[in-house]
C-alpha cells in the first residue's frame, strides 16, 4: 500500500511538472518565495491590524498563532519524523526552479502547513476574509509542487498539519463566536425597521482618534437611516446628561428605544437613564475600548443595526454602589474599583496588542504593585490591606488580577477580587503570575457575591467605575438589579 502511493505521487509530481501552466512561471516563483520563513502572511497580519478595526486584529492574532504552532509542530515533529529526499529536478522546467533549493527533509511541507494555518485560524474569526485568502493559501501550497521542491504529498500532509494546528489553537482559545453571550434571558423590545423610533445620543468626543474625529450622524444614518440623532460633547453639542434626558423622553413619546454611540462611560450614562425611564437600549460602540459592546457580542454598528431592526434584545444586570441606607445609587456595567486597578487597566491596555494579554497583566501587576501603596480599608466588617479592590458586573475570565472579558451578562453575581498587602506579598503575587497560578496565591482574593460593603475608606481616596473617576465615600454599599436592563442584541439561529 505505501509503495502504490509513493507511486502515485511521483506519477502526479511529473504530471505537474510536464504540464504547462498560463501565466504561473512568473507569479507561483515569486509567492513561493515571498512565504520563505512566513513572511507573507506576517505582512497580511500586520497589515490587518494597522488597517482593520478590532476584530480584524484578532483574526490576524489568530491566524499568526495558529502558523507558530503549524511551524513548530512541522519542524520538530513532522520532518525528523520522516526523512523523505526532496524530488529530482530533473523533470521541472529550468525557469519553475528557485535559486535556492531547500535542503531539509521534502515531508511535511512547511509552506504548505503555515499557509493554510493561517488562512484557517483567519477563518475561524472572519470567515469572508479566511475565504478570501484562501485561493492564495491554495497557491502557495501549490507553487512548492510547481518549483519543484516538494511532493504532492507532502503538500497534502503540511495542509492537513496547518488545519489541525488551527483547530488545536481554537481549542485552545476559543473565538468570540464560541464564547458568544448566552442569549438569554430575552426580552421584548419593539422592531425598529430602518431605525424609525430610534433616538440616539452620539458623543462627538468619545474615543481616541489622532485624525479627523467621524460625523457621528452619518455614522448613525449610514446603518440606520431613519433613526433621530442627538449630538453631544464637542463644541456644538449638549451636555451628556441633558441630551439622554430629552433623547429619553422623545423615545417614550415615540414608543420606540434610547440609543448610544459612544464609549463605556457614555454607555453607562446612557444605561441610566434608559433603566429609569424602561426604555430598551441600542449600544453603538464608538469609544477606544467598547467593553460593553464586545461582552454583548456588538462589535460593529451593523450588528448594532440588525438586532433593532428585528427587534432582537435580551436583560442584563446592573450593579450599583451607594453611600448609605438610601442615597441614590450609581450605577456600573462593566467594573468598580479602589486603588491601583485602573492603573493596571492602563498599564495593560498599552501592551496588550503588542506582547499578548497574559504577559501585558503580569507587566502591569509588576508595575502597579512596585509603585502604588497599600490602602486599608474594612470589607464586610474585616480590616484588610489592600493594593486594589476590583468588582465586576458579572464574572470576568482573565488572569485573577487582570480580568479581561465576560461570558455571561445576566448570572447575578459580583465578580470581586483583592489583592492584600502585607509581607512579601509583592514578590508572592509575581511569582503566582510568573507560574501561572494566580488564583492559588495567599495574596489575591476572589469571591463572587450579591452584595459588599466597603467601610472606613481614607480620606482622599478615589473610586472608578466604567471609565469614570470620583471621589469615594467613607462607606459603600455595593449589590446588584438582576436582570434589570434591556439591551438590543442579535440572538443565534
Amino acid at each position: 500500500m505505501r509503495s502504490l502511493l509513493t507511486h502515485l505521487d511521483r506519477r502526479t509530481f511529473h504530471q505537474i511538472a510536464a504540464r504547462e501552466w498560463p501565466g504561473a512561471q512568473r507569479v507561483l516563483p515569486r509567492l513561493t518565495r515571498s512565504a520563505n520563513h512566513g513572511l507573507l502572511w506576517f505582512g497580511i497580519a500586520a497589515g490587518a491590524a494597522a488597517l482593520g478595526g478590532r476584530p480584524m486584529r484578532r483574526a490576524a492574532l489568530r491566524g499568526v498563532a495558529s502558523l507558530a504552532v503549524a511551524s513548530a509542530t512541522v519542524n520538530t515533529l513532522g520532518k525528523r519524523s520522516v526523512r523523505r529526499e526532496r524530488p529530482l529536478l530533473d523533470a521541472v522546467p529550468v525557469i519553475r526552479q528557485l535559486h535556492r533549493q531547500p535542503i531539509t527533509s521534502s515531508f511535511p511541507s512547511g509552506h504548505a502547513a503555515s499557509a493554510v494555518a493561517f488562512a484557517t485560524g483567519v477563518a475561524f474569526e472572519n470567515k469572508w476574509w479566511g475565504l478570501a485568502l484562501a485561493p492564495v493559501a491554495a497557491s502557495v501550497a501549490f507553487s512548492r509542487v510547481y518549483t519543484g521542491v516538494h511532493y504532492p504529498g507532502d503538500v497534502l500532509a503540511g495542509a492537513a498539519l496547518g488545519a489541525g494546528a488551527a483547530f488545536a489553537v481554537r481549542g485552545f482559545a476559543p473565538t468570540r463566536a464560541q464564547l458568544a453571550p448566552p442569549a438569554r434571558p430575552r426580552a421584548e423590545a419593539p422592531a425598529l425597521p430602518g431605525g424609525r423610533g430610534l433616538v440616539v445620543v452620539a458623543n462627538q468626543g468619545s474615543g481616541q482618534r489622532t485624525g479627523p474625529r467621524p460625523d457621528r450622524t452619518e455614522e448613525v444614518h449610514g446603518v440606520l437611516p431613519q433613526a433621530e440623532v442627538t449630538l453631544c460633547g464637542g463644541p456644538d453639542g449638549e451636555p451628556l446628561d441633558r441630551a439622554l434626558e430629552d433623547a429619553a423622553e422623545r423615545a417614550r413619546t415615540l414608543g420606540g428605544a434610547l440609543g448610544v454611540l459612544g464609549g463605556d462611560g457614555t454607555v453607562n450614562a446612557a444605561a441610566e437613564v434608559a433603566f429609569r425611564h424602561g426604555l430598551p437600549l441600542a449600544v453603538l460602540p464608538g469609544g477606544t475600548l467598547n467593553h460593553f459592546a464586545y461582552d454583548l457580542g456588538i462589535e460593529t454598528h451593523a450588528a448594532a443595526a440588525r438586532a433593532v431592526e428585528t427587534g432582537e434584545a435580551v436583560s442584563v444586570d446592573v450593579a450599583r454602589f451607594r453611600s448609605g441606607p438610601h442615597p441614590e445609587a450609581r450605577h456600573f456595567l462593566n467594573t468598580f474599583s479602589i486603588g491601583a486597578y485602573p492603573e493596571l487597566v492602563r498599564i495593560r491596555e498599552r501592551w496588550a496588542s503588542k506582547i499578548g494579554a497574559w504577559p501585558a497583566g503580569v507587566l502591569a501587576a509588576w508595575e502597579v504593585l512596585r509603585t502604588a501603596e497599600p490602602l486599608t480599608l474594612r470589607i464586610n466588617g474585616e480590616r484588610r490591606a489592600v493594593w486594589l479592590l476590583f468588582v465586576g458586573n458579572c464574572q470576568y475570565r482573565g488572569l485573577g488580577f487582570a480580568p479581561v472579558r465576560r461570558h455571561d451578562l445576566a448570572d447575578g453575581v459580583l465578580d470581586v477580587r483583592v489583592v492584600h498587602g502585607g509581607r512579601l506579598a509583592r514578590t508572592r503575587l509575581l511569582a503566582a503570575a510568573l507560574m501561572g497560578t494566580p488564583r492559588s496565591s495567599p495574596v489575591l482574593g476572589e469571591a463572587r457575591l450579591s452584595r459588599l460593603r466597603i467601610s472606613d475608606l481614607p480620606e482622599g481616596t478615589t473610586l472608578a467605575f466604567d471609565g469614570e473617576v470620583v471621589p469615594a465615600p467613607a462607606e459603600l454599599t455595593l449589590d446588584k438589579k438582576n436582570e434589570s436592563l434591556t439591551v438590543y442584541r442579535l440572538l443565534p439561529e
